[in-house]
């Protein structure tokens, strides 16, 4: 048995947004339908170095894994190296054998921006007119992608701090640059930004409008003012993770808002345990980012890249070897 090693580009050969659509949602109905094992992510904080290492095991079906991925926010400037950086090893569960070790980079912006497109999919009615990008990095694009799979028709709006970044990314996907205000008013607004500040107001939100709160993923950080969060119903993907690290952690510390207050899980929704909210619903999804969701999608990658002969086999635990020299030792 052989370990198939997938570089980045061995990744980009097989992999869809439409792919990364279907395999998230996927893995958010097994997680409503409790047939997905979770633990939640640890943190190994960098702090000389302004970023944090995570571990993200899980086990969904005939697939286990764990992803290892980093934020550092000053990569870039600093190294010239990305900031978000990520090794997935897919194993099977029977046997524990390692089936994979690909890059995990692509893998995490790919089915960040699917989970978005999903919970858009699920907590939003009709077809909407406008959807936001507040942000203008790697994620928005990830999230434009993944909206268009959902969505074929709407009108990208694109706001950044970095005027030269939003109109890049309005370029790149025939949008239109908008101010802070305008964005938040779409029909669906998307906020991707590390912010520990918020920056959302409550008055600038359209009722019946959906907010993917895609940012907040570490403990202290928050992109929508607390009143946004009381006016809405709020949906996450994971109680532990989004209590310490989503969008609702900081107000939750600081009793702007209760878990109680939590409509339910969005896997709840896909799996039909929760009813989808009415049109009238100002509806908010707070996305921490699930391991299920990156092991659904290894397995889809590794499964097309076994049948398109992609990557390179190896035999990472020298059973070969070990084999061999037993084979010859016996011959004496």
């Amino acid at each position: 048995m052989k370990t198939l090693v997938l570089t980045r580009v061995d990744v980009e050969h097989v992999v869809t947004m439409k792919l990364a659509v279907a395999a998230v949602e996927s893995a958010f109905a097994a997680f409503g339908r409790g047939e997905a094992s979770m633990p939640p992510k640890v943190y190994l904080p960098i702090e000389d170095h302004h970023g944090d290492f995570r571990a993200m095991p899980s086990r969904l079906g005939d697939s286990a894994g764990i992803k290892w991925v980093n934020v550092h926010a000053r990569n870039r400037r600093d190294y010239g190296l990305p900031t978000v950086m990520g090794v997935f090893v897919l194993n099977d569960p029977a046997n524990a054998f390692p089936l994979a070790v690909m890059d995990g980079t692509l893998l995490t912006s790919l089915r960040t921006g699917a989970a978005g497109a999903v919970a858009s999919k699920y907590l939003v009615s009709g077809r909407p007119a406008t959807i936001s990008f507040i942000g203008a990095g790697v994620q928005a694009r990830t999230l434009h992608g993944a909206h268009r799979v959902v969505y074929p028709s709407f009108e990208p709006l694109v706001h950044d701090r970095n005027e030269t970044a939003a109109r890049k990314l309005a370029n790149e996907i025939d949008g239109r640059v908008v101010s802070l205000e305008a964005a938040a008013a779409a029909d669906i607004a998307c906020t991707a930004t590390p912010s520990r500040a918020p920056f959302v107001r409550a008055e600038w939100i359209r009722p019946g409008a959906h907010i993917n709160a895609m940012g907040a993923d570490a403990p202290g950080k928050q992109e929508l003012a607390s009143e946004v969060l009381k006016h809405a119903a709020v949906y996450i993907d994971d109680i532990h993770q989004a209590t310490g690290s989503g969008e609702i952690n900081v107000p939750l510390s600081k009793g702007d808002f209760a878990v109680e207050e939590i409509v339910g899980t969005l896997g709840e929704v896909v799996a039909g345990k929760l009813p989808r909210p009415s049109a009238e619903t100002t509806t908010v999804f707070d996305s921490t980012g699930l391991a299920i969701q990156d092991v659904a999608l290894a397995r889809a990658i590794y499964d097309l890249a076994k049948e398109s002969g992609l990557g390179l086999e190896i035999d990472l635990l020298g059973l070969e070897s070990q084999s061999l020299r037993a084979d010859n030792g016996s011959s004496q």
